[in-house]
């Protein structure tokens, strides 16, 4: 998210989660323009920030100047940054690249310094490709920490949404299926998509 008014039409949706990219090479990036600060500030929700191999100094400077709840990271990040993040009093994602069984053990490490992780298909740059990895991957995935879905979600995939049965699954990250153009969201597809997903 980035521009206000769609902000605040997204905010009124059924949603736990606000995202909002500090990574200046992305399309979705957010600035530190006066107009972003004050209409972030203002969201009652939970808010996240996404960050890649950032320094740790101007993670917690862009937290406290938005207001977030959440640091989302999608670079190098080692345990000890994770771990000086939540003892910042911030909850900590940590994304992983999957392609194969064998990434769920990268997340090994990290079980005991983030309160979730985020599983996204591999892409050779930072960001998303908008694919989706195979599911049943996720077998494999055995640690205790609580993850979410990201990558290649569109509202068509609503039905295997609902069918995912692993304990450890907490919910979703969408973006790029559910834009008009990058940092715009399309207000009445996700309306209708949470609607679905959240029907018993």
């Amino acid at each position: 998210m980035r521009e206000p008014e769609n902000l605040h039409e997204v905010e009124r949706l059924d949603v736990d989660c606000l995202g909002f990219v500090f990574y200046d090479r992305s399309p979705r990036y957010v600035s530190e323009r006066m107009e972003y600060i004050e209409a972030i500030g203002r969201c009652k929700k939970n808010k996240a920030g996404v960050f890649v191999n950032e320094t740790l100094h101007t993670m917690l400077h862009i937290s406290e100047l938005f207001q977030l709840n959440f640091l989302q990271l999608h670079g190098n990040e080692t345990p000890e940054v994770c771990f000086k993040i939540r003892e910042m009093g911030y909850f900590v994602i940590k994304a992983f690249s999957v392609s194969t069984a064998a990434d769920f053990l990268l997340t090994n490490r990290y079980c005991n310094c983030c309160d979730y992780f985020l599983f996204d298909t591999q892409y050779a740059g930072y960001g998303g490709s908008g694919k989706r990895f195979n599911w049943s991957l996720l077998d494999a995935y055995h640690d205790e920490t609580p993850f979410l879905l990201s990558g290649g979600l569109r509202p068509d995939c609503v039905d295997d949404i609902k069918k995912l049965e692993h304990p450890q699954f907490a919910g979703i990250d969408l973006n790029s299926g559910f834009e008009l153009f990058p940092a715009m969201k399309d207000v009445s597809r996700l309306k209708q998509f949470i609607r679905k997903v959240r029907q018993d």
